[in-house]
């Protein structure tokens, strides 16, 4: 028997849901007056499961609203909804018909509830979001000093960076504390750091940006962060594997530390050495390196929790 889902496609101002089987379209304001109506018909229609597409974060009140008024929900990937769109013969693109095929493909793909992050993993994601603003911001300040003439425009670009310093710092404090006053986190701090080459920065992007290390396989966690090669084979021929996909923010760091840590680790160094032996391209290599990190760290993670479980 099919489930009854709700599709709704979320916009800045609305909130636009179609409720498959029963076909009922409504729109709503996006806030806590209309997320409290989409509720409601929710309850009326006997909806199982709310589904929204990740919208760059105008989706995350309505997502959290519904959890707290006990209405189920799960986030879809756009992309992959606008490919089973086309798939379906969906050429146009309107908010009902939207709505209609975000809820098809969460009946299709069998999508199930993802229930909302804890208040503290929110706030650590949101503060390490606003660090990497505040770090890409005082890279193109100081690009700009290094090419100024005129000294009326170094010393306003100095003010900028000295403001933007000092936010990074206060960022980077409240980061730690928040890390080191968590018992499990301050636990997984310990692992991740007893990989030399991994230090504050890593640490607070792998736990802001991909909780689920420790928790699931090897590969799972790969292809989460977009290290995982994706299988090109047809017939006889045998082709490139590439990665893609993936949260980009942890496989960017993973690439930089990898290297780091492959000049501390015989291990990581030796494997290194030997794809380098083969052949393989300098891409190939960072790549391989930054999956390897990830699975040490993610056996790690995974020890380090079953000790905290064990000792609470």
């Amino acid at each position: 028997m099919n489930r009854v889902i709700c599709g709704v496609d979320v916009s800045k101002g609305w909130l636009d849901a179609y409720i498959r089987p029963s076909g009922t379209f409504e729109r709503f304001s996006n806030d806590a007056a209309g997320i409290g109506a989409l509720a409601a018909l929710c309850r009326a229609e006997n909806v199982e499961l709310v589904v929204m597409e990740a919208s760059g974060g105008y989706e995350r009140t309505a997502f959290l609203l519904l959890w707290e008024m006990g209405i189920a929900c799960a986030l879809a990937n756009p992309r992959h909804v606008r490919r089973f769109a086309e798939a379906m013969g969906f050429l146009e693109k309107t908010d009902r018909i939207d709505a209609a095929v975000i809820a098809h493909y969460a009946e299709a793909k069998r999508l199930s509830a993802l229930p909302p992050p804890k208040a503290e993993q929110i706030r650590l994601s949101a503060l390490m979001t606003r660090l990497s603003q505040v770090t890409n911001d005082l890279t193109v300040q100081r690009q700009r000093r290094s090419a100024a003439r005129d000294q009326q425009s170094v010393a306003s670009l100095n003010e900028v960076i000295a403001l933007l310093v000092r936010q990074s710092r206060s960022l980077e404090g409240e980061i730690a504390s928040m890390i080191d006053d968590d018992p499990l986190w301050a636990c997984l701090n310990r692992a991740f750091r007893s990989v030399k080459g991994v230090a504050d920065r890593t640490v607070a992007r792998l736990m802001a940006e991909l909780p689920e290390i420790g928790r699931i396989s090897n590969k799972a966690i790969a292809k989460l962060a977009g290290l995982a090669p994706i299988a090109n084979d047809s017939g006889k021929r045998a082709g490139h594997r590439p990665v893609r996909g993936g949260r980009s923010g942890p496989r960017a760091i993973l690439f930089l530390v990898g290297a780091i840590a492959a000049r501390h680790d015989p291990h990581l160094a030796a494997f290194q050495q030997r794809l380098q032996s083969q052949g393989k391209p300098k891409m190939v290599v960072r790549i391989a390196l930054a999956r390897k990190l990830l699975v040490i760290l993610n056996a790690k993670a995974r020890d380090a929790r079953r000790e905290f479980e064990y000792a609470t």
